[in-house]
C-alpha cells in the first residue's frame, strides 16, 4: 500500500495541473507542518516577495525531511499572503521550489502576524514507511 496522496478531481470541476480539487491521504503517520515564513536558519526575514516566497518553501521542504517525508507526500498546502501581493508572483515565486506537483491548496489574503512577512505557508503530508519514499530511499528518522 502507498502513502502516496491520491488527487481527487470530480468531473463537474475545474481540473487543473497546478492544483488537485482533493487529495485522499492514506491512514498512517501524518504530518502537520506549521506556518513557515521567508526566514533564514536564524530567524531574518528575507527582503522582498520572491526570496521570501522561495524561503518558505524550502522551510517546509526542511520540516518534510526532518520527519523523514517529502514533498511527494503532501497532501494540502495552505499559503497565506499578504493582502497586497499579487497571488500569481507568489506563485511563480515557490513554483521554482515546488515544482510540478499537484495537492490541495488554498492561498488566503491576510494580515501577516510578523510585520514584514508577505507570505507564510503551512502543509499536511503523510509520512512514508521506509520502503516507500518517493525516491525509493528509506525515509530518514527525525
Amino acid at each position: 500500500m502507498t502513502t502516496l496522496p491520491t488527487p481527487v478531481d470530480p468531473p463537474e470541476l475545474h481540473t487543473s495541473p497546478a492544483f488537485a480539487q482533493g487529495m485522499i491521504l492514506p491512514a498512517g503517520p501524518t504530518l502537520y507542518v506549521g506556518g513557515q515564513n521567508g526566514t533564514d536558519s536564524e530567524g531574518n526575514l528575507l527582503e522582498g516577495l520572491g526570496p521570501q516566497a522561495e524561503q518558505a518553501m524550502r522551510n517546509v521542504f526542511a520540516v518534510l525531511a526532518a520527519a523523514g517525508t517529502d514533498p511527494e507526500h503532501v497532501a494540502k498546502l495552505t499559503i497565506y499572503l499578504a493582502p497586497d501581493v499579487d497571488p500569481g508572483e507568489a506563485y511563480a515565486a515557490s513554483f521554482g521550489v515546488w515544482g510540478n506537483r499537484r495537492t490541495a491548496v488554498t492561498v488566503l489574503a491576510i494580515a501577516p502576524a510578523r510585520p514584514g512577512a508577505l507570505v507564510e505557508i503551512d502543509a499536511v503530508a503523510s509520512i512514508p514507511a521506509p520502503s516507500d519514499t518517493a525516491q525509493g530511499e528509506p525515509a530518514s528518522t527525525a
